[in-house]
Protein backbone atom coordinates (compact mmCIF):
# COMPACT_ATOMS: atom_id res chain seq x y z
CA UNK A 1 0.00 0.00 0.00
CA UNK A 2 1.19 3.34 -0.69
CA UNK A 3 -0.23 6.65 0.23
CA UNK A 4 0.84 10.33 -0.74
CA UNK A 5 0.05 13.30 1.24
CA UNK A 6 0.75 16.05 -0.47
CA UNK A 7 0.08 19.56 0.85
CA UNK A 8 0.42 23.10 -1.05
CA UNK A 9 -0.61 26.68 -1.13
CA UNK A 10 0.65 29.93 -0.97
CA UNK A 11 4.46 30.59 0.87
CA UNK A 12 3.84 30.94 4.35
CA UNK A 13 0.40 29.81 4.94
CA UNK A 14 2.05 27.23 7.20
CA UNK A 15 2.67 24.19 4.95
CA UNK A 16 6.13 23.51 7.15
CA UNK A 17 4.71 24.03 10.63
CA UNK A 18 2.29 21.25 9.88
CA UNK A 19 4.90 19.04 8.81
CA UNK A 20 6.98 19.84 11.59
CA UNK A 21 3.68 19.06 14.32
CA UNK A 22 2.85 15.86 12.03
CA UNK A 23 6.14 14.60 12.54
CA UNK A 24 6.98 15.81 15.93
CA UNK A 25 3.44 14.23 17.15
CA UNK A 26 3.99 10.76 15.20
CA UNK A 27 7.55 10.36 16.73
CA UNK A 28 5.89 11.08 20.34
CA UNK A 29 4.02 8.27 19.83
CA UNK A 30 7.07 6.29 18.89
CA UNK A 31 6.15 6.17 14.70
CA UNK A 32 9.67 6.53 12.93
CA UNK A 33 9.36 9.30 10.47
CA UNK A 34 12.56 10.34 8.31
CA UNK A 35 13.36 12.74 5.72
CA UNK A 36 14.00 16.95 5.26
CA UNK A 37 12.57 20.09 6.40
CA UNK A 38 13.53 23.14 5.11
CA UNK A 39 12.76 26.55 7.39
CA UNK A 40 13.96 30.14 6.80
CA UNK A 41 16.41 31.79 7.74
CA UNK A 42 15.38 35.43 8.95
CA UNK A 43 17.21 38.47 10.75
CA UNK A 44 14.49 41.07 11.72
CA UNK A 45 12.23 40.05 9.64
CA UNK A 46 13.77 39.64 6.43
CA UNK A 47 14.19 36.33 5.12
CA UNK A 48 18.00 35.82 3.94
CA UNK A 49 17.78 32.50 2.96
CA UNK A 50 16.77 29.08 4.01
CA UNK A 51 18.17 25.79 6.10
CA UNK A 52 17.44 22.29 5.37
CA UNK A 53 17.42 19.28 8.49
CA UNK A 54 17.90 16.03 8.62
CA UNK A 55 14.65 14.75 10.92
CA UNK A 56 16.77 12.03 12.08
CA UNK A 57 19.24 12.94 13.03
CA UNK A 58 18.93 16.59 13.39
CA UNK A 59 21.65 17.59 10.83
CA UNK A 60 21.44 21.09 9.61
CA UNK A 61 22.54 22.26 5.97
CA UNK A 62 21.92 25.62 4.35
CA UNK A 63 19.70 25.27 1.49
CA UNK A 64 20.13 28.41 -0.39
CA UNK A 65 20.83 31.62 1.13
CA UNK A 66 21.57 35.28 -0.07
CA UNK A 67 24.78 35.09 -0.06
CA UNK A 68 25.29 31.89 -0.86
CA UNK A 69 28.69 32.02 -3.42
CA UNK A 70 27.76 29.67 -5.96
CA UNK A 71 25.01 27.16 -7.22
CA UNK A 72 21.93 27.98 -9.04
CA UNK A 73 20.09 30.87 -8.80
CA UNK A 74 16.60 30.95 -7.51
CA UNK A 75 15.56 34.48 -7.13
CA UNK A 76 17.81 36.26 -4.89
CA UNK A 77 19.27 32.75 -3.24
CA UNK A 78 21.84 30.70 -4.24
CA UNK A 79 20.83 26.93 -3.76
CA UNK A 80 23.66 25.16 -1.75
CA UNK A 81 23.91 22.02 -3.69
CA UNK A 82 26.52 19.89 -1.51
CA UNK A 83 24.46 20.48 1.51
CA UNK A 84 20.85 19.86 -0.30
CA UNK A 85 22.46 16.61 -1.51
CA UNK A 86 24.65 15.36 1.44
CA UNK A 87 22.18 16.25 4.17
CA UNK A 88 18.27 16.65 2.40
CA UNK A 89 18.85 13.58 -0.18
CA UNK A 90 20.54 11.73 2.36
CA UNK A 91 18.13 12.40 4.75
CA UNK A 92 15.18 10.73 2.24
CA UNK A 93 16.97 7.87 1.09
CA UNK A 94 17.68 6.98 5.10
CA UNK A 95 13.79 7.37 5.39
CA UNK A 96 13.00 5.10 2.56
CA UNK A 97 14.93 1.94 4.32
CA UNK A 98 14.67 3.16 8.06
CA UNK A 99 10.90 4.99 8.14
CA UNK A 100 7.55 4.18 8.68
CA UNK A 101 6.64 7.23 6.37
CA UNK A 102 9.16 10.13 4.61
CA UNK A 103 8.26 13.32 4.96
CA UNK A 104 9.48 15.86 2.43
CA UNK A 105 9.79 19.63 2.70
CA UNK A 106 9.56 21.23 0.43
CA UNK A 107 9.73 19.99 -3.36
CA UNK A 108 10.06 23.31 -4.80
CA UNK A 109 11.99 25.05 -6.96
CA UNK A 110 15.21 25.19 -5.00
CA UNK A 111 15.33 21.40 -4.28
CA UNK A 112 14.18 20.21 -7.81
CA UNK A 113 17.95 21.66 -9.26
CA UNK A 114 19.12 18.62 -7.58
CA UNK A 115 18.78 15.86 -9.87
CA UNK A 116 20.07 13.53 -7.24
CA UNK A 117 16.63 14.52 -4.87
CA UNK A 118 14.54 14.02 -7.72
CA UNK A 119 16.49 10.66 -7.96
CA UNK A 120 15.24 10.59 -4.21
CA UNK A 121 12.11 11.35 -4.84
CA UNK A 122 11.38 9.09 -7.38
CA UNK A 123 12.68 6.12 -4.94
CA UNK A 124 10.11 7.39 -2.10
CA UNK A 125 7.45 6.81 -4.54
CA UNK A 126 8.66 3.33 -5.29
CA UNK A 127 9.79 2.24 -2.45
CA UNK A 128 5.86 2.13 -1.30
CA UNK A 129 6.58 3.90 1.47
CA UNK A 130 4.12 6.53 2.71
CA UNK A 131 4.91 10.09 1.93
CA UNK A 132 4.10 13.31 3.39
CA UNK A 133 5.13 16.48 1.27
CA UNK A 134 4.89 20.34 0.66
CA UNK A 135 4.71 21.01 -3.12
CA UNK A 136 5.60 24.37 -4.25
CA UNK A 137 2.40 26.08 -5.44
CA UNK A 138 3.35 27.17 -8.87
CA UNK A 139 6.11 24.43 -9.38
CA UNK A 140 5.20 22.60 -12.83
CA UNK A 141 8.25 19.68 -13.06
CA UNK A 142 7.40 16.42 -14.27
CA UNK A 143 8.10 15.15 -10.67
CA UNK A 144 5.48 17.28 -9.15
CA UNK A 145 3.27 16.12 -11.70
CA UNK A 146 3.79 12.34 -11.54
CA UNK A 147 3.38 12.52 -8.08
CA UNK A 148 -0.42 14.83 -8.23
CA UNK A 149 -1.44 12.65 -10.91
CA UNK A 150 -0.71 9.28 -8.55
CA UNK A 151 -4.21 7.55 -8.21
CA UNK A 152 -3.13 7.22 -4.64
CA UNK A 153 -2.52 10.88 -3.91
CA UNK A 154 -4.33 12.89 -1.54
CA UNK A 155 -3.46 16.63 -2.42
CA UNK A 156 -4.27 19.09 0.40
CA UNK A 157 -4.73 22.80 -0.19
CA UNK A 158 -3.19 25.06 2.85
CA UNK A 159 -5.41 28.00 3.31
CA UNK A 160 -6.07 30.08 6.17
CA UNK A 161 -8.93 28.51 7.07
CA UNK A 162 -8.00 24.94 7.22
CA UNK A 163 -4.59 25.24 8.33
CA UNK A 164 -5.37 25.19 12.42
CA UNK A 165 -7.12 21.75 11.66
CA UNK A 166 -5.07 20.29 9.17
CA UNK A 167 -2.06 18.53 11.88
CA UNK A 168 -4.50 16.70 13.62
CA UNK A 169 -5.94 15.45 10.39
CA UNK A 170 -3.06 14.38 8.70
CA UNK A 171 -1.56 13.02 12.05
CA UNK A 172 -4.62 10.65 12.42
CA UNK A 173 -4.73 9.93 8.53
CA UNK A 174 -0.72 8.99 8.89
CA UNK A 175 -0.83 6.85 12.24
CA UNK A 176 -3.91 5.10 10.52
CA UNK A 177 -1.95 4.40 7.29
CA UNK A 178 1.10 3.04 9.30
CA UNK A 179 -0.85 0.89 10.85
CA UNK A 180 -2.75 -0.59 8.36
CA UNK A 181 0.24 -1.23 6.59
CA UNK A 182 2.48 -2.70 9.63
CA UNK A 183 -1.06 -4.97 10.35
CA UNK A 184 -0.65 -6.65 6.97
Amino acid sequence: MKRLILLTGPPRTGKTTIVQKVVEKLTKENYRLGGMISKEIQTDRTRLGFEICDIFTGRRGILAHVRQPTGPKIGKYRVNLRDLNSIGVAAILEAVVKADAVAIDEIGPMELVSEEFVDAVRKVIASQKLLIATIHYRVNAQIVGELKSDEEAHLVEVTSKNREQLPALITEEVAELIDAKLNC
